[in-house]
């Protein structure tokens, strides 16, 4: 036959090698799909008594039925042609008129309604399409994954993380930002003792999720109005701050060394107002002998809030000795980089 017959195109071909198999046709195993087709049709037409009454090759004799026409109508027809019987053609035979294609449609949808659940099921799983190999299956996950990871790297990349870090690295990376936070640590430290915090409401419970009453503390800005706040707070600013940065700007070390060639040429090469090691040291000095001697500079400095303060720092005035230490390490390292 020049066309294979529509039931078999429809299938798979892996469901044409099963019938394939199950029919007993022969070297098979090369041939493409066409040609399995017509291989398949012409072997189940020549042997059409042996496989007709086969259940799961009816719709195969079904479509062969409508595109060839029943066999007594053909047989008909035929018998009018060579007999030059008009009479014939007027009036067909019983068996002709009840045997037609669409006498078929029934019968084959009745047979096809008989078929067997797992028969059914293979139909439709073979419909589904998929991957014909686990090569295909490691490639499209392959894909997915690349998608997702070039997703993810857009959105990265579109929300600036990498700037602002590289920005903040760069900010935090000098002795200066290095000396505001040893400053900070110690100034909130003594914010607690000086503006202590005070009872301002109460954020109710929520039911819907457990949570508590929760009372919210804000500092007590009334003691700004006070002794007890501003004595503690310029005595900490003049111990901490004030001496110690005069006395780091008249003398500053770094403004006063020769630049070398590589610092002539390199882009840190800024000049310190006030030098950083000069200032923990005085810093250092200036904390061990009023909070550790108790010297108040000729009744300069309040006793008890020398006391106060001594409490309030972490550590007393060793943890301000800790400081120091640490900034003063950290200007030498840099004068060392910048050599």
């Amino acid at each position: 036959m020049s066309a294979s017959n529509s039931w078999l195109r429809a299938q798979r071909k892996t469901d044409l090698v099963e019938l394939a198999d199950n029919i007993g046709l022969q070297n098979y195993e090369s041939y493409k799909k066409p040609e399995l087709e017509t291989a398949l049709d012409s072997y189940l037409a020549e042997n059409q008594s042996r496989f007709a009454a086969n259940p799961s090759l009816t719709g195969y004799f079904n479509s062969r039925s409508k595109a060839l026409g029943s066999p007594v109508k053909r047989e008909t027809r035929k018998d009018d042609e060579d007999k030059g019987l008009k009479v014939a053609r007027r009036r067909p035979t019983k068996l002709s008129e009840e045997i037609t294609p669409e006498s078929d449609e029934p019968r084959a949808t009745t047979t096809a309604l008989v078929q067997t659940p797992a028969r059914s099921f293979s139909q439709v799983a073979a419909r589904i399409p998929l991957p014909a190999t686990p090569a295909d299956v490691a490639l499209a996950v392959d894909r997915s994954t690349q998608v997702v990871r070039q997703r993810v790297s857009s959105m990265y990349q579109e929300s600036g993380i990498t700037e602002v870090s590289h920005a903040t690295r760069e900010t935090l990376s000098t002795v200066t930002s290095i000396l505001f936070c040893v400053a900070a640590f110690e100034l909130w430290n003594v914010r607690c003792e000086i503006l202590s915090n005070t009872f301002a409401f109460t954020i109710p419970a929520i039911s819907l999720i457990g949570t508590p009453d929760y009372p919210v503390y804000v500092p007590d800005m009334f003691l700004l109005l006070t002794s007890s706040f501003w004595s503690p707070a310029l005595t900490w600013a003049f111990t901490s701050g004030v001496l110690p940065c005069l006395v780091g700007y008249f003398f500053n070390l770094s403004a006063n060394s020769p630049p070398s060639n590589r610092r002539r040429s390199s882009s840190h090469n800024t000049e310190y107002v006030v030098d950083p090691l000069t200032f923990s040291i005085v810093k250092a000095l200036v904390s061990y002998v009023v909070y550790a001697q108790g010297a108040t500079f000729g009744g300069l400095l309040s006793e008890t809030s020398i006391l106060r303060l001594n409490k309030a720092v972490y550590g007393g005035y060793k943890g301000i000795l800790v400081g120091t230490a640490i900034t003063g390490l950290v200007s030498i390292y840099d004068a060392v980089l910048r050599k």
